[in-house]
């Protein structure tokens, strides 16, 4: 790995994540096979382009845990006690880090009650979401709750497969520059959030990658050319409980598909969790 014409470049695995990686390892380490570069894409979820250079000779003998679900369950959203969460009493504009584990225990969500510049809830609508990776689109269904205001994404970037607290929700209050870590909201991310008219962005401080949460996060600034999944939602108007159903859009990162390369969440519902604030 010394000479320099077989030396793992940091900066090219920054700016073209796996396809780098996945060229690199097929010019250098040998060919990786379909189930080995699932697991290889899982692995790296989060860890910097030294860590992944420094895994690189162990490659090779990995072995790959064959887990994964038929099909998307209906799971109720509750609270650490088991309690429903109510969709009534999400706070809108929450800074704080709110996830769930759906529809793998590997793969975390946002769950968001989205507002606007006055911190009042705005009703979501649906969108067609680009891929610009390929140019595909998919549908978005829009928000739910009381005021079609809350939404549910993938909290693992599609970059690079970072995970909060490196990605999270920018609320109107936050839209600013020069905060310490994790909170390094660049100049350029805020220019696209006026552009777009939002108030408000999902940004990944490792790379700076920046989703739009009122269109289904659709990508805004590079260097990811794909949006987050996102969650399938229900509202019961009646009990004002949510459910997580399903997933759209591309695959959660590191998987090929959502349903595979992790152990299913079990049982009938999945806890919500509210605890990192990443401002100061």
């Amino acid at each position: 790995m010394k000479n320099p014409r077989t030396r793992f470049n940091d900066e090219l695995f920054v700016k073209n994540g796996e396809d780098y990686l996945f060229k690199y390892l097929d010019s250098n380490v040998g060919r990786i096979d379909d189930s080995r570069r699932k697991f290889i894409k899982g692995m790296i979820f989060g860890i910097g382009a030294a860590a992944v250079a420094s895994a690189l000779g162990a490659i090779r003998g990995l072995e790959v845990p064959i887990v994964g679900a038929k099909s998307y369950t209906k799971m109720l959203l509750v609270d650490s006690t088991g309690s429903a969460v109510k969709a009534s009493a999400f706070p809108v504009n929450n800074p704080i880090i709110t996830l769930y584990e759906y529809p793998l225990q590997n793969e975390i969500n946002f769950v968001l009650n989205l507002g606007d510049q006055q911190n009042n809830p705005v009703a979501v609508p649906a969108a067609e979401v680009t891929v610009p990776l390929d140019g595909s689109k998919y549908k978005f269904a829009g928000g739910v709750g009381p005021h079609k205001s809350i939404v549910s994404y993938s909290a693992i970037c599609q970059h690079l497969g970072c995970s909060p607290p490196e990605i999270h929700l920018y609320p109107p209050d936050e839209m600013k520059t020069g905060m310490p870590p994790p909170a390094l909201l660049p100049p350029e991310a805020i220019t696209a959030a006026n552009s777009a008219g939002i108030p408000a962005v999902i940004h990944c401080d490792c790379h700076g990658s920046t989703y739009d949460p009122y269109r289904g996060a659709a990508v805004l600034t590079g260097p990811t050319e794909r949006p987050l999944p996102s969650v399938v939602l229900e509202w019961d108007s009646t009990t004002d409980q949510l459910y997580a159903v399903g997933e759209v859009g591309v695959p959660v990162y590191g998987h090929t598909s959502t349903l595979e390369g992790g152990t299913p969440v079990t049982g009938s519902s999945t806890v919500v969790t509210a605890k990192i604030n990443p401002f100061p």
